[in-house]
This record gives structure tokens, C-alpha cells and sequence, in this order.
């Protein structure tokens, strides 16, 4: 387990707090949607930290080539029908260039910036000439509006309990996950980013904003600038 980091409830849990078992229970929403018509129809997208597949597989079914990259072998387990690769995003090189990047799962706010570099690399050294970088980033009252409670339709509630201070910008954050049978926990690290400071991250990565997707501003689309 990554130090800061930590999950509690039935199966396993990966070092970043993540219990494979949840994420294999959680719905699908709009980012299948989003992604889709962000990108090229039948693009070959490389999945940075894709987890059980839960995006990877409604990708697929869109006609769309995954190449899927994760650092647990319990989670890749889940996956079906993408190239999958086990092993650390931060440090990834395959030696080639795809037409879409994807950095989602809120990975840009890693509390180390050394590991969000590191990740932020990882998409500029993998995007092909002219190809498209998309990234998740938190809303901005995510580490503010709390706590909040969300009870899903599919039958689960998630509260995002807390996030406290830890230094140097850095919060810990707590979250629950209540199912009839069962319940998760995960606390993990997170760095909130204003626009600006998301953008300049950016560029030192070589990448920039080329379009904010959503209302929110939580899904962005990038390119990489010379």
C-alpha cells in the first residue's frame, strides 16, 4: 500500500486504496459518451490506469481499439477484449504513439507532484502527431463541499466523508461506499488544482488545453504543443 493510502471492505485492494471488487460493481455514466464524441470514430486509445474496464469496455462497444494500462493485476484480471499492460502509469513506455490518451479517474491530482508529472509525460510521450490527450479533473468545490452524499439508482450510496490537510497542498481524502451486502472505504491523496495551476502542469508536460468539454470543466481535451 502507497503510503497515504488506504481501502477496507470485502476483496482485493490495490496499493492505491482501490478495492477491485467495488470498482467492478460501479455503473457506468455519461463518460463513455463524453469521450466518444470528443475523439475520432474508431480511434485506438490508450487507457492510462483503466482499472476493471469500467470505461474500457463501453469503449469497445463503440467500435473504438484499447490499449488498456493499469498497475494491478487484480484489476487488468477484470478486463476483456483490450491489450492490457500491468504496470506503473508514471513510468509507462511502450515505444508508440496512439491517436487518443486518456488520464482519467481524477489520476491528474495525484498528491506527489513527482508522480503527476510523471503521469502528464507518460500521455505527451504516448499521443501520436495531431492526436488528442483527454483528462478528468475534479470539480472545484470537490474538496470544499463536504460532506456530501449521493445515493445512485443502480442501489449504492457514496459519501465523500472528508478531506483534511496533510501539507504542502496536499489533502486527505476519505470516501464510502454502501451497498446492501457490503460496504467500501477508501482515503487516498489528492492535490486540488485551480484552472490555472491545471494548466500550467500542462505545459510542463508539452500539452495544452485545446477544448473544456464538460459545463464543469472536469473533462478536457489536450494536445500536444511543441
Amino acid at each position: 500500500m502507497r503510503e497515504g493510502y488506504e481501502g477496507t471492505g470485502p476483496g482485493a485492494i490495490t496499493p492505491d486504496g482501490c478495492a477491485v471488487e467495488l470498482y467492478a460493481r460501479l455503473p457506468v455514466r455519461d463518460e463513455p459518451d463524453i469521450i466518444a464524441a470528443a475523439v475520432p470514430a474508431g480511434a485506438h486509445i490508450l487507457e492510462l490506469g483503466c482499472g476493471v474496464g469500467r470505461m474500457t469496455h463501453p469503449l469497445l462497444e463503440r467500435g473504438f481499439t484499447v490499449t488498456a494500462v493499469d498497475e494491478s493485476p487484480q484489476m487488468l484480471e477484470r478486463v476483456r477484449g483490450a491489450r492490457t499492460i500491468c504496470g506503473p502509469v508514471e513510468g509507462l513506455d511502450l515505444g508508440e504513439t496512439f491517436d487518443v490518451v486518456m488520464l482519467a479517474s481524477f489520476l491528474v491530482h495525484a498528491g506527489d507532484i513527482e508522480v503527476r508529472r510523471g503521469l502528464l509525460r507518460a500521455c505527451a510521450r504516448h499521443v501520436g502527431e495531431g492526436g488528442r490527450v483527454l483528462i478528468q479533473r475534479e470539480g472545484a468545490d470537490y474538496h470544499t463541499d463536504l460532506p456530501r452524499e449521493r445515493a445512485d439508482p443502480s442501489g449504492f450510496t457514496v459519501r465523500m466523508v472528508s478531506a483534511e490537510p496533510v501539507g504542502d497542498g496536499v489533502n486527505s481524502v476519505r470516501a464510502e461506499y454502501e451497498f446492501p451486502d457490503a460496504v467500501w472505504t477508501q482515503t487516498f491523496l489528492a492535490r486540488p488544482l485551480t484552472k490555472k495551476q491545471f494548466e500550467e502542469a500542462l505545459g510542463e508536460a508539452g500539452l495544452a488545453v485545446d477544448k473544456y468539454l464538460t459545463e464543469d470543466g472536469t473533462w478536457v481535451r489536450a494536445v500536444r504543443v511543441e
